[in-house]
């Protein structure tokens, strides 16, 4: 493969409306966004709390610099595990507990990373014979995770627990591994959990759920879906991710404490990186109590406000032409259709002062290209106004 190869190759994605171009923010993740020298309104980022310029969070980790430094200097298992990162993990433990028996957590420095964690070490770690189970609309970490195990899979239809349950009752599989999103980050729909739970503890399989959007967001507390569903069982593996709704970085592991010391010895993108910085983790205790009290109750009320408001806006106009997916989630789906049209859709909202991404194949599928619109807790609903008001003219 030569520079003229990948050159046309480029080519052809522009041709097919598929090339990625970045837009660069010359401000912070706000609502409202400096870029190409214009203030826009954005809708398209993953803080869903509108924590990640909370001044409560930025304290804490301007204390965690002071504290710890701005580097870990080493992976966890030589000298980078620091107290803050401790005291991250047991806190997440504790909070994870009610939905998994004898819980322990464990802290990465991405989602993706955690989810190739969790994959390889528990195929590693499997009684002879093992098959993976994958939702049809899960992330790109698991479906690299099951690529980089070589484990033999499967993939079921989307949320169809009828179909799934008979691929389990045909396995022969002694170890049986079930992969699901627990909110669909392009359609923002919710996985069925109380029924993939019961599922897999009657078949004796794990359950390992990705709820990158569901933590902060769902349950009570903002524990994401399993306390949505009140789902308590030591067949779930969690993975909750820390740089969304937390408004950090990172992401966590929750899974019985027997799992979780398991990952410690043979997950390999665990053990062979860096540690994240200490002071992440050290602000990331300020978010979690954030979340968890009665400040993230009221963002989480505010923001299903402002989901019923744009819901009941874009419904209510007999003229819109584009489809608006079912989501009771801030992620918002928009579906224009063709690549060119969604293109010419966000430059036009662009234009509008309002910025929301163009999506298309192959996050998608092909012909459902749309604008993935998210809402936050730090918008307004003068702000979700503008929105709706800048869809309609398009």
């Amino acid at each position: 493969m030569n520079l003229n190869f990948i050159a046309a190759k480029l080519q052809n994605l522009k041709d097919n409306g598929l090339y990625r171009t970045r837009v660069q923010a010359d401000s912070g993740c706000k609502p409202l966004v400096e870029t190409k020298g214009r203030t826009r309104l954005a809708f398209n980022s993953n803080d869903y709390l509108g924590l990640a310029s909370d001044p409560r969070v930025i304290e804490a980790f301007k204390e965690g610099v002071s504290l710890y430094g701005v580097g870990s200097g080493a992976s966890h298992l030589i000298s980078g595990h620091g107290k803050a990162h401790a005291l991250l993990e047991e806190r997440l433990s504790q909070l994870m507990s009610p939905m998994i028996p004898n819980a322990a957590a464990l802290y990465f420095c991405s989602g993706y990373m955690a989810n190739l964690a969790v994959v390889t070490s528990l195929v590693s770690g499997a009684e002879e014979g093992v098959t993976i189970f994958s939702e049809e609309l899960n992330h790109a970490s698991i479906i690299d995770a099951i690529r980089l195990c070589k484990a033999p899979f499967v993939v079921y239809p989307h949320c169809d627990t009828q179909a799934l349950g008979q691929m389990l009752r045909e396995s022969k599989s002694k170890t049986k591994l079930v992969l699901t999103d627990g909110v669909f980050s392009m359609d923002g729909d919710i996985a069925p959990l109380l029924k993939l739970v019961a599922m897999c503890e009657r078949e004796g399989a794990w359950l390992v759920v990705d709820d990158a959007h569901g933590f902060g967001v769902l349950g009570q507390h903002g524990l994401g879906a399993l306390e949505h569903f009140g789902i308590s069982s030591s067949h779930v593996i969690y993975m909750g991710t820390l740089g969304k709704a937390a408004g950090v970085c990172g992401a966590f592991v929750s899974a019985h404490a027997t799992m979780i010391d398991w990952m410690i010895q043979r997950a390999r993108p665990y053990i062979y990186t860096t540690a994240a910085p200490p002071a992440c983790a050290h602000a990331l205790l300020k978010s979690v109590d954030l979340i968890t009290g009665s400040e993230g109750a009221k963002r989480r009320e505010h923001l299903h406000n402002l989901l019923d408001q744009f819901k009941q806006q874009i419904s209510s106009s007999q003229h819109f032409q584009y489809k608006l997916l079912e989501s009771d989630t801030p992620i918002q789906p928009l579906v224009i259709g063709s690549n060119e049209d969604v293109l010419n859709a966000s430059k036009s909202l662009l234009a509008d002062g309002v910025w929301v991404s163009a999506i298309r194949a192959p996050t998608v599928p092909v012909g459902t290209a749309r604008l993935r619109l998210t809402l936050s807790a730090s918008h307004t609903a003068d702000q979700v106004d503008q929105l709706t008001r800048a869809l309609k003219r398009l």
